[in-house]
């Protein structure tokens, strides 16, 4: 009950508006099932906020995240799925029929698919917290253009790391990659390009130990791990800012499903083939499940299976 109202009944929930999201949701009203998709931000995840998707295919080399995803919404609408923005507060995945709680209200589904996916891991050191949206931010396409001609540092050496201090060339002065390792970790193609580019520098065996600024980030503290020396980065006085971008992997954003459902030690959900979880009519789809790749296109395919073996569940569970 809600507010005195009966709960709206739907045969499949989706939590999360991400690729795998979206792709379970028009996957599950292309079967004729009644299906919302509750998000409790703007549809699309981490991709809504990436520059270019080389790597989807079909996408272009040009496109962009926020495009892809507008066409991923359109698409999934086009058959019936409704994306509601509406947070998730409780769920109750016990039963039957599935409880989801939200701030609108109380609705009751025969199968849930979470795909909440991950938020970005932080440094963890002193100051980052304090300086975030100062100066430290985990969004360079959001972010890049207030860094014109400004010096900047980007914490990491994967693929993101890369490919967002690339696209940030674009706008600040000077982008120096910060990596606890000895070489990056992304991939060849990306690497090649990075090093060719004159605005990048590298900074091997080194981590952040201290992020200092009053209103905003002023000074890196930085230590190589190799040989302990201490060195401060400090903007210059007519700068007044330094920006910090950390791109050094993600969390799963499971916390709702604690103890609910079956995950690892990291909190990735775990899931059997066909995204079935621990729990009858629950699965998990995109990066908040445990698997070897996450990326645009796995998502999708992981929304897509979702999909497809809730309605089998579904059809054998008509009740």
């Amino acid at each position: 009950m809600f507010n005195g109202m009966t709960a709206m009944r739907l045969d499949v929930a989706v939590i999360g508006a991400g690729p795998a999201g979206l792709s379970a949701g028009l996957y599950a009203s292309r079967a004729n099932l009644k299906t919302i998709v509750f998000e409790k931000g703007v549809p699309g995840g981490q991709v809504v906020i990436t520059d270019a998707i080389a790597n989807y295919p079909g996408a272009g080399a040009d496109a962009g995240g926020q495009s892809l995803v507008a066409r991923m919404v359109e698409q999934a609408e086009s058959f019936g799925a409704k994306i509601l923005t509406d947070p998730v507060e409780a769920v109750d995945l016990s039963g039957r029929l599935k409880s989801i709680t939200t701030p609108k209200g109380v609705y009751e589904a025969r199968a849930v698919i979470i795909a909440t996916g991950g938020k970005p891991k932080v440094i963890g050191c002193p100051g980052e917290a304090e300086l975030t949206g100062k100066g430290v931010s985990y969004c360079a396409t959001c972010d890049a253009a207030f860094f014109k001609d400004l010096e900047v540092f980007v914490i990491g050496g994967g693929d993101a790391a890369v490919e967002e201090a690339l696209y940030l060339t674009k706008f600040a002065r000077k982008v120096t990659i910060v990596h606890r390792r000895n070489e990056l970790r992304a991939a060849k193609h990306i690497t090649e390009k990075a090093f060719q580019n004159p605005r990048l520098e590298f900074m091997w065996d080194t981590v952040v130990q201290e992020i200092k600024g009053e209103d905003v980030v002023e000074a890196v503290i930085l230590k190589n791990l190799k040989t302990g020396t201490i060195t401060e980065r400090r903007a210059r006085e007519e700068d007044g800012l330094l920006g910090v971008f950390p791109f050094i992997g993600f969390d799963p954003v499971s916390g709702l499903f604690k103890d609910a459902v079956a995950a690892d030690e990291q909190g990735y959900i775990i899931t059997d083939d066909c995204m079935r979880t621990n729990i009858d009519g629950v699965f998990a789809a995109g990066d908040i499940r445990r698997k070897p790749l996450r990326q645009v296109v796995t998502a999708a395919s992981d929304g897509a299976v979702a999909a497809v073996c809730a309605e089998k569940y579904i059809e054998a569970n008509k009740w």
